[in-house]
């Protein structure tokens, strides 16, 4: 134990005059007098406190907190809990007094987190904190230049990963409106090839961590996806999972309630970094196979003018100003009804085929839903998949109306697939 280490070291010390010739005694006395003295000389402190002598409030000091909540978690002996109201979230600080060591490029700092009682004008006394980083002199160029820019940075990770993600939606007020993004989407639960999904994770990896490379080649930091198959493979699905994934908010743009590329330029430019804009079934909400004013479409007794210029617009340039990494994705379900100026790459980066539903994503949603990995049906609808051609929506459907009971879910299933089969060749025969 500690204690029993520092008496028996105090024992050591009493007793090391008789162990060593006297002539040696002043010599290691003035040597350990100046260790402790360079110590103290060398030691640099700096101080953040929670407010300035205004009573304003130190968004500094808050950062730092975030900061350290992760290392107290970890690392402190004693530690305050509590948690976000918005992402339930648990978040973790430091008691007063209490000290936080750290190594960083092989040498150490330490954070001290300080609280006292301070009088008021008024007479009533308030508690003021602060948080203290001590280090070596000797690492002051390292501390300002490498130190500090990477706390500030991972602090901000930290709060941008602890918050609550929003929808965005627009309506025809022509302004965003927000509510908690909560899709329980992953690419775990996806009912989607599983080499597809983690060519679509890889992409998605390499662009949130390209910062560096798009600014070396000079490119806006955006990446664009196209998601085309038939209603109710997965689309909107996959886009919950890419946001839950990135961690990023959603921005559903619906085009139907701009009116013209002047607001759709507004809008755009209004979205934050770090998020994902859709654009859901863009060949029936705008005339995507026209650049002209042909393409006026007629919705809700307005005439609206959004065309595919005003799209490739902001596409290749406006979004140039914007700052941070923003993800764009269409849908469609007729992707031959696209004009090919919006496919490119550079404007749909990735394009996705949201195919029936295959053997693997068949097991994916057995699991999810019917709480098995196998069944004595599985190879019988396996077979009948191909030609059968369900979509997920419609496998999920049948399932879900069997709740728990995965005999009967199966049963009802292969039955489904049957029927779509014999369906299908009556349809040929006619």
């Amino acid at each position: 134990m500690a204690w029993m280490s520092a008496i028996a070291t105090l024992m050591f010390l009493r007793t090391l005059p008789s162990l060593l010739p006297p002539e040696l005694l002043p010599i290691l006395t003035h040597l350990f007098h100046r260790l402790l003295h360079t110590s103290a000389a060398d030691a640099v402190s700096i101080v953040v406190d929670d407010r300035d002598t205004n009573g304003i409030i130190n968004p500094l000091f808050n950062t730092i907190e975030t900061y350290l909540s992760s290392k107290s978690a970890t690392s402190s002996k004693v530690m305050k809990v509590n948690q976000n109201p918005t992402s339930r979230a648990l978040t973790y600080s430091m008691s007063p007094n209490q000290d936080l060591l750290e190594h960083f490029h092989g040498f150490q700092v330490k954070w001290t987190s300080k609280s006292h009682l301070a009088i008021t004008q008024n007479g009533t006394s308030t508690e003021h904190r602060s948080i203290v980083l001590s280090f070596n002199e000797k690492h002051r160029q390292a501390i300002h230049t490498m130190y500090l820019p990477k706390v500030l940075h991972d602090a901000e990770e930290l709060e941008f990963k602890n918050r609550q993600k929003r929808l965005f939606s627009n309506g025809r007020d022509h302004y965003w409106t927000s509510v908690p993004f909560s899709h329980p989407s992953t690419f775990e639960t996806l009912a989607l090839d599983s080499k597809l999904k983690e060519a679509i994770k890889s992409d998605l990896t390499r662009f949130v961590e390209g910062r560096d490379y798009y600014r070396r080649v000079g490119r806006t930091w955006k990446r664009g996806y196209l998601l085309y198959g038939m209603p109710g493979t997965g689309k909107t699905s996959l886009i919950s999972a890419i946001a839950n994934f990135l961690d990023f908010d959603v921005y559903d743009l619906e085009l139907t309630a701009v009116a013209d590329n002047t607001q759709l330029r507004t809008l755009l430019l209004s979205t934050g970094s770090k998020c994902v804009i859709v654009v859901e079934d863009v060949d029936c909400t705008v005339d995507v196979m026209n650049r002209s004013s042909r393409g006026l479409k007629r919705t809700h007794d307005e005439m609206v003018s959004v065309n595919l210029s005003g799209i490739l617009n902001f596409l290749d340039g406006l979004w140039s100003t914007c700052e941070g990494e923003r993800l764009m994705v269409f849908t469609t379900n007729h992707v031959e009804r696209l004009d090919p100026a919006l496919l490119r790459p550079g404007r749909m980066d990735m394009h996705v085929h949201m195919p029936y539903c295959g053997a693997e994503a068949f097991r994916t949603l057995m699991k999810n839903y019917l709480g098995v990995g196998d069944h004595a049906l599985l190879a019988e609808a396996e077979g009948l998949l191909q030609s059968a051609k369900m979509t997920p929506a419609e496998v999920v459907d049948v399932m879900m109306g069997c709740g728990d009971d995965a005999e009967l879910g199966m049963r009802n299933v292969v039955e489904k697939m049957k029927r779509r089969r014999f369906e299908m060749a009556a349809d040929v025969v006619k």
